[in-house]
């Protein structure tokens, strides 16, 4: 099993910059895929940034250029750093990781959500 426990969401100025943290604990060596969705109010889930077990790294479009996801796999915690920010990526955030088990299941895990406001 993995826990993940998001921190670092707030209120901040368009233009201006935020890091969110997630913490990851159980299994994390289990873990294939690790990465940040996002949730409006009124619009469905979406994802922001993931990255695999090997490195590789995906955007949603409309954060390329502005945030960047980094990992730091000695304290088992996932970052993102979020920049240039606009009233739109006003969210609600969300760690998740996909992960294997012992009988190859790949099972889903969310953290808790920290909100981020961006005001205009």
């Amino acid at each position: 099993q993995v826990r993940l426990v998001e921190s670092g969401g707030g209120l901040v100025q368009a233009g201006g910059s935020l890091r969110l943290s997630c913490a990851a604990s159980g299994s994390t060596f289990s873990i294939n895929v690790i990465g940040w969705y996002r949730q409006a109010p009124g619009k469905q889930r979406e994802l922001v940034a993931a990255i695999s077990s090997s490195g590789s790294t995906n955007y949603a479009d409309s954060v390329k250029g502005r945030f960047t996801i980094s990992n730091d796999n000695t304290k088992n915690v996932l970052y993102l750093q979020m920049n240039s920010l606009k009233p739109e990526d006003t969210a609600v955030y969300y760690c998740n990781a996909q992960y294997h088990t012992i009988l190859a299941r790949i099972l889903d895990s969310w953290g808790q959500g920290t909100q981020v406001t961006v005001s205009s």
